[in-house]
């Protein structure tokens, strides 16, 4: 068995909108932030946006894996086949061999040569660890690849970046073991796992907390789809937060000690990954 390991990325998608756009969208629906009753209330008084304030405004990039992997399989295994014939058939001359029948039928037999060949893509919620086949809508849009000191760069300029809360390392071993199938084989020729997207994706999001009648309510903005939640929560925690550059790239040092049930070691080849993390480390030594 071998899983190959591709080298990890940080890709952060295009925003769609400005600020001032998804601020005044959000401003628009301010009311939905508290409800039924403060939708009612400006019904009745269309007037008194004066009772409504803006005190928080953020622009956030929040993260979500994106993992595909392909497996491969090839393997030998012996078969034997019934074939119906007519009953008055004694037996049949086939590739220079003489079968006899039986009750209408001839038993062979053969070794089958197999391939298996299955791609997936795996997305992860960044916060919640859980799998969430509907973040396929946001690979739609463009982005960049950048790295973690561009991150950074982007927190101490007042973007609130959310580090992940699971780590590279976690998700392959994950993925690994789900993509190894049970192979009905007397002999494998091949088995192969490669994992040749390890993406942090981020997407931005506008959140507008709004104060009203002694109480407070969140607004989100979509900066890709522009969808508008009224339901939604500020990360004021996370800001000029700057992610470890090494955070993304413990994959070369912690699946190396993968065992995946069922099967002996595997052999990790990892393209760049253990090898930036050395370099990382001898050049913070030799400092």
């Amino acid at each position: 068995m071998d899983v190959e390991i591709a080298e990890e990325r940080i890709v952060v998608l295009t925003d769609r909108f400005s600020l001032d756009h998804a601020e005044g969208r959000a401003w628009s629906r301010r009311a939905d932030a508290f409800g039924t009753v403060a939708k009612l209330g400006g019904l009745l008084n269309r007037a008194a946006s004066e009772d409504y304030e803006c005190v928080y405004r953020e622009r956030r990039l929040q993260p979500f894996w994106r993992l595909h992997a392909v497996a491969v399989a090839e393997y030998e295994r012996a078969r034997s086949y019934t074939v119906a014939v007519a009953p008055s058939v004694r037996s049949v001359e086939l590739l220079g061999q003489t079968v006899a029948a039986e009750q209408g039928r001839l038993r062979l037999t053969g070794v089958e040569s197999c391939r298996d060949e299955t791609t997936r893509e795996y997305l992860f919620d960044g916060l919640s660890r859980a799998e969430n086949p509907a973040l396929a809508a946001y690979l739609q849009f463009p982005g960049a690849a950048l790295d973690a000191e561009a991150l950074g760069e982007a927190a101490r300029n007042g973007t609130v970046v959310v580090p992940p809360e699971n780590k590279a390392s976690m998700l392959v071993r994950e993925v690994v073991s789900s993509a190894i199938g049970k192979i009905d084989a007397d002999r494998v020729l091949e088995e192969r796992v490669s994992v040749d997207v390890v993406d942090l994706v981020y997407r931005p999001v506008y959140a507008f907390r709004y104060r009203h009648g002694g109480k407070e309510a969140v607004m989100e903005f979509d900066g890709l789809t522009g969808e508008i939640r009224p339901d939604g929560a500020t990360f004021e925690q996370y800001l000029g937060k700057v992610l470890d550059p090494r955070f993304l790239l413990d994959v070369g040092v912690e699946a190396v000690n993968i065992f995946v049930p069922g099967t002996q070691l595997v052999r990790i080849v990892v393209e760049q990954g253990a090898k930036h993390l050395a370099q990382q480390r001898d050049s913070g030594q030799d400092g």
